[in-house]
């Protein structure tokens, strides 16, 4: 197995990568998780002749949803180079900053 230097900028940006990637996995797991239990208690608790179709058995599914799609945004937008080049500007603002209160 090929080790890499750990001082690399390029292994260090992968794996930051990577560890986002991972946190997304882990949202959506629990997400889906989390929303099966929801419906499947929901569906078992509906009284004779109720429809399951009401909002109130989406409404955790939907916004619950909103924040996951932000996350998937933040994660796999940040790698077409967008955010990352934000992220890189604030910090050279931030160390140019901190040079001039030296």
């Amino acid at each position: 197995m090929e080790r890499f230097d750990e001082n690399d900028i390029q292994y260090q940006k992968a794996r930051r990568y990577v560890e986002k990637l991972r946190g997304f996995y882990a949202h959506l797991f629990v997400y889906i998780a989390v929303n099966v239990m929801i419906v499947f208690y929901n569906y078992s608790h509906l009284k004779p002749g109720e429809s399951y179709f009401e909002f109130k058995n989406f409404f955790t599914l939907t916004f619950w949803g909103v924040g996951l799609l932000a996350h998937a945004a933040t994660v796999f937008l940040s790698k077409n180079g967008y955010l990352q080049n934000w992220e890189e500007k604030k910090i050279r603002e931030l160390m140019e900053k901190e040079k001039k209160n030296l």
